[in-house]
């Protein structure tokens, strides 16, 4: 059944809507057309936040196995766009391959430039969990204005359009640093329009005790209750997604349930 949606989809695509991107150059002024790829494509999740939050570490958690290229450590490591994708075989692929890939969704992203293109690489690897979805890791967020100044590329427009085609967007936070930074504050604005999509992680939540969570928790509600501007109050999920065992074992039961 969803193999014939997606078919159908294609169809009214390419009958109605692109003979009017191709009259009004769609693809010289906003995106390329759509390609076969970003139709048939697994759902992907997006995860988004400040330098060792564990975004990389989660990911290592989600499949159970170190992944080509993964860099993990307290200082930040990881300086480019990782997308990690199902494969016959374990090896990166730089990024320029991967947006002329023709069963990849990434040709869009061209028009970021070899700048861009120089820190964005596949990591390819035969995994049961990427046989369905596909993770996008991101470049760990500091603060201060310099960082912003030196990337070369306008990174809150590359995560606005991750932002625009994942199916869900994970926001980690450190339960030691809540501290959101100008940078990833105007990132997560940037995510505007695509709230529904976004779900907030407290990552490492066993290196504190319960009553420290309590507040921990209700601290990061807050702030993402004045970045957000929205009503509703956003949910936040506990855990400690790595492998090494819990700090604080009386949470254990708590984890398992969020998980």
């Amino acid at each position: 059944a969803t193999a014939q949606v997606i078919n159908e989809l294609k169809a009214l695509y390419k009958e109605k809507l692109l003979p009017l991107e191709q009259t009004f150059k769609f693809d010289y002024f906003h995106t390329p057309f759509m390609t076969d790829a970003e139709f048939d494509s697994r759902p992907s999740v997006l995860l988004v936040g400040q330098y060792s939050t564990g975004k990389t570490s989660f990911i290592r958690y989600l499949l159970g196995t170190d992944f080509p290229g993964q860099r993990i450590g307290p200082e930040p490591t990881t300086d480019r766009f990782v997308a990690v994708v199902h494969g016959d075989d374990e090896h990166i692929v730089p990024g320029n391959a991967l947006c002329v890939a023709p069963d990849l969704p990434f040709r869009g992203l061209e028009k970021f430039g070899m700048s861009f293109l120089n820190k964005f690489e596949g990591s390819q690897l035969p995994n049961k969990v990427l046989e369905n979805i596909t993770l996008v890791d991101t470049p760990g967020i500091l603060s201060g204005k310099k960082q912003s100044d030196d990337r070369g590329y306008n990174f809150n427009e590359v995560c606005r359009w991750f932002a625009e085609r994942c199916d869900m967007i994970l926001l980690l936070f450190d339960a030691h640093k809540l501290d959101i930074s100008d940078e990833f504050r105007s990132v997560i604005e940037s995510f505007k329009g695509h709230d529904d999509k976004i779900r907030c992680v407290l990552n490492k939540a066993d290196q504190i005790d319960r009553q420290r969570l309590m507040r921990v928790y209700g601290a990061l509600m807050w702030a993402m209750g004045k970045v957000l501007k929205t009503p509703e109050v956003l949910r936040v999920y506990l855990g400690s997604f790595w492998d090494q065992p819990l700090l604080y074992e009386d949470l254990a039961t708590l984890f398992e349930k969020e998980e």
